[in-house]
C-alpha cells in the first residue's frame, strides 16, 4: 500500500512507537522507574510526539505500531488524535524502518517518541531540506542523538542500503550510517543534535521537563 499525497510540498511524517504495556516497553528505564511507570512514559512520550509531528503541519502523520495497531491504546489514539495507525513489519529495527520508507510514495521523515525534545520546527527545518531539489541538495537528512544514534531520519526516496549491518540501540549507529551514506554517493545535512530518553542516566533530564504531563491525559 502507497501513501498519496495531497501536494507535491508535502512531506509526511511516520512516527514508529510500542505499545505502552507494562513489562514490554522502555525496559531499560524500568530499574529506575518500575514497570508501571515506564509504562506511562511511553505512553507520554507517544502522544507527545504525535503532537509535536502534527504541530509541524508539513504532511500527513502515520503512527507506526508495535506490535501491530490493534493495541488498546493505538486504536485510543487514533481517535483521540485522528492519526492514521499501520503495523510495524518484522525484524530488527532497520528492517522495519527501511519497509515504513519502502511503503511511502515519497519525501518521509521518521521518528521515535523517545525525544521529549524534539520540536515542531525541527521538523520544518527537515522537511524543507528535503524539499530542496535544487544541485546539492540533501538525499537525507538526520538529527542525531547525543548518544551516538539518531532522533529524526529523512529520504526524499527510499534506501534499504542505510538500515542492513547498524549495531541498532549502540552508541555508533549514526557513524555507521554515516558511512553507509558515502558509500552509496549520497548527500546529507544533519541538524543540530538533541538528547533522547533510552537509558536511566538519561532520566535526570525529565525532572524540569514539565511539558510531558500535558500529553498524560
Amino acid at each position: 500500500m502507497v501513501t498519496r499525497r495531497a501536494t507535491t510540498d508535502e512531506v509526511a511524517i511516520a512516527v514508529f512507537s510500542r505499545a505502552p504495556v507494562a513489562g514490554e516497553t522502555k525496559t531499560r528505564l524500568i530499574p529506575a522507574l518500575g514497570a508501571v511507570a515506564a509504562a506511562r512514559l511511553q505512553r507520554q512520550l507517544t502522544l507527545r510526539a504525535l503532537a509535536v509531528a502534527q504541530r509541524a503541519a508539513i504532511g500527513s502523520v502515520c503512527l507506526w505500531c508495535a506490535p501491530d495497531e490493534r493495541q488498546r491504546f493505538f486504536r485510543a489514539v487514533h481517535r483521540r488524535c485522528r492519526v492514521a495507525l499501520r503495523p510495524q513489519a518484522a525484524g530488527d529495527l532497520g528492517q522495519r524502518m527501511a519497509a515504513a520508507f519502502a511503503a511511502d510514495s515519497g519525501p518521509l521523515l521518521l521518528i521515535g517518541c523517545d525525544c521529549p525534545a524534539l520540536r515542531p520546527a525541527d521538523l520544518q527545518a527537515a522537511a524543507a531540506a528535503l524539499r530542496d531539489e535544487a544541485a546539492g541538495g540533501p538525499d537525507a537528512v538526520f538529527i542525531p542523538a547525543e548518544d551516538g544514534g539518531y532522533v529524526l531520519i529523512g529520504l526524499r526516496r527510499p534506501q534499504p542500503s542505510l538500515f542492513a549491518g547498524i549495531d541498532w540501540g549502540g552508541e555508533r549507529v549514526m557513524a555507521q550510517t554515516r558511512a553507509r551514506l558515502a558509500s552509496a554517493g549520497l548527500r546529507w545535512l544533519e541538524l543540530p543534535a538533541l538528547w533522547d530518553v533510552d537509558r536511566v542516566e538519561d532520566l535526570w533530564r525529565l525532572a524540569g521537563f514539565e511539558e510531558l504531563a500535558a500529553w498524560s491525559g
